[in-house]
């Protein structure tokens, strides 16, 4: 949405859980609270692209959606970001440097658009997921943060994903020394105790490390943070074991000047 002062988005980010964990049964659950969020801007990770995921959730709601997709390991896989109707035609057509390879089979997808006079990076990723690999994280971010520093210049960029690190850990603090802020701790104060796990039960759940805070919406440049809430964070009817995904999802309202 836009005015004469500054134009007003909301940003997302939810690690979509794969084919894993119950999807037959989770499905729904995502369409449903994707079709009332309906985010301008959403990045997507552990998406299957054979099973068209991303589009789906892009078809639940009132808008459209316009999905770019950035393979993560194998080319069926990897992360998406969907873009709302409204925006499309603000969007820069695709190149080869919309995709960088972090390593660890990980990598990094940008979509670039031009709103009025500003210009607008958005990024997803999706970092290394052992909790005792922070090394590995951190190594992760020097490299997005290098790809990210040989790109053009941008008004406002905006990085989110699971970073699969809590607060305390070197992966965020690098991206705080690049000059990237939180969305949620700049609405909200604080960030949230936890966005994984989300509470979903199944028969193989991810067990890989502590509870804790690992989804984030990060901002750098002309972009500043209005509120900030979980999303995709409701149990289903009648059954607190299901979940959307066993991760919350974030979503920060920004304005631009």
């Amino acid at each position: 949405m836009t005015d004469r002062a500054q134009i007003r988005l909301r940003l997302a980010t939810l690690n979509l859980r794969n084919l894993a964990d119950r999807w037959d049964e989770r499905l729904p659950l995502l369409l449903a609270d994707f079709g009332a969020l309906q985010p301008d801007l959403i990045g997507l990770q552990e998406v299957v692209y054979p099973m068209q995921q991303d589009r789906l959730l892009g078809a639940a709601g009132a808008s459209a959606y316009v999905a770019r997709r950035g393979w993560a390991g194998r080319p069926e896989y990897g992360n998406a970001i969907l873009v709302r109707d409204a925006l499309v035609a603000t969007l820069e057509p695709a190149s080869a440097t919309d995709r960088a390879d972090l390593g660890w089979d990980r990598s990094a997808l940008r979509v670039e658009l031009r709103l009025g006079a500003a210009s607008l990076r958005f990024v997803a990723t999706h970092l290394h997921h052992l909790a005792h690999d922070a090394a590995i994280r951190k190594e992760q971010v020097g490299r997005l943060l290098t790809w990210l520093g040989d790109l053009p210049v941008t008004d406002a960029t905006v990085v989110v994903g699971d970073f699969n690190a809590p607060p305390a850990e070197p992966a965020y603090t690098a991206m705080s020394a690049a000059g990237f802020r939180s969305g949620f701790l700049e609405a909200a104060g604080a960030e949230p105790e936890v966005t994984w796990p989300s509470g979903l039960r199944s028969e193989m759940p991810d067990v890989s490390g502590p509870a804790g805070c690992l989804d984030y919406v990060w901002l750098a440049g002309a972009v500043q943070a209005t509120a900030a809430r979980l999303c995709f964070d409701r149990p289903a009817v009648g059954d607190p074991t299901l979940y959307p995904s066993d991760h919350f999802g974030v979503a920060v309202e920004v304005t631009l000047p």
